[in-house]
């Protein structure tokens, strides 16, 4: 796909990762919609920057758990630009859950976004890219779809279920939409991390060092441009899934 010129909506796209991939895409010529739930000044923040690049950029609160507000975000994207060709499903809640619990509040939350949120969404702008006979959509999963993270079982349950859904969408979309996944490795700590933590999982890539933002948007980059790529996930992790095989 040749990007310049197309319309991407990126789900928590004012922050952290999404943000990067935001303005990368913004970068390669598309404009630009920037999906945001409680981050409203970043989105903004991040809709300026990409609009210094030449493209078209447009906030939209969303909370994608919502699929009713799903439907009113694409509906507002498409009455900007036209409709949506490309969707990166970026937006997760990172917070701990524990198996048992009394309270399935938080897991119904981080489930909605990370999961339900990305179908919502890929449902929702998934008529127009097949009427358009051409679209895209990438989903950020991570390491813990295959070896799931303690004490964030809901969070690696719906990374592993966002692997899946990848596929199940391939197989559904072709040939006119590819679909396919980035797996990020360490690349932005989060914001508990300590120094010594931070260190720790460096040690743990086989090139010893964290990534950045940048490594995933230019792998996102690649997949919506590597036209002969379907549903496959790109793992970019400096090698942590065998670092502790040395």
């Amino acid at each position: 796909m040749i990007l310049k010129g197309k319309t991407a909506l990126v789900t928590g796209g004012g922050v952290r990762v999404g943000k990067a991939i935001t303005l990368a895409l913004a970068q390669a010529g598309a404009n630009v919609v920037v999906n945001y739930s409680r981050s409203a000044q970043e989105a903004e923040e991040t809709a300026v920057v990409a609009r210094t690049l030449g493209v078209g950029a447009l906030p939209v609160m969303a909370d994608i758990s919502d699929p009713e507000q799903v439907a009113r975000m694409v509906a507002q994207a498409s009455e900007r630009f036209g409709g949506v060709d490309v969707l990166v499903n970026s937006a997760s809640l990172w917070a701990k859950t524990s198996i048992p619990t009394t309270d399935v509040t938080q897991w119904r939350r981080i489930i909605g976004i990370a999961l339900d949120g990305a179908f919502y969404c890929s449902n929702a702008i998934a008529p127009h890219m097949l009427a358009k006979g051409e679209g895209a959509i990438v989903n950020i999963v991570d390491l813990s779809a295959w070896q799931p993270f303690p004490n964030y079982a809901a969070h690696s349950v719906a990374k592993a279920g966002l692997l899946a859904l990848t596929r199940q969408l391939a197989v559904e979309l072709a040939p006119a939409v590819r679909v396919n996944a980035v797996a990020p490795g360490p690349v932005l700590p989060p914001p508990e991390y300590t120094p010594a933590m931070i260190e720790h999982t460096a040690s743990k890539t086989l090139l010893g060092r964290w990534g950045t933002p940048a490594d995933i948007s230019q792998a996102v980059l690649f997949l919506l441009q590597a036209d002969y790529v379907n549903g496959d996930c790109l793992i970019v992790d400096g090698g942590e899934r065998l670092g502790g095989h040395r």
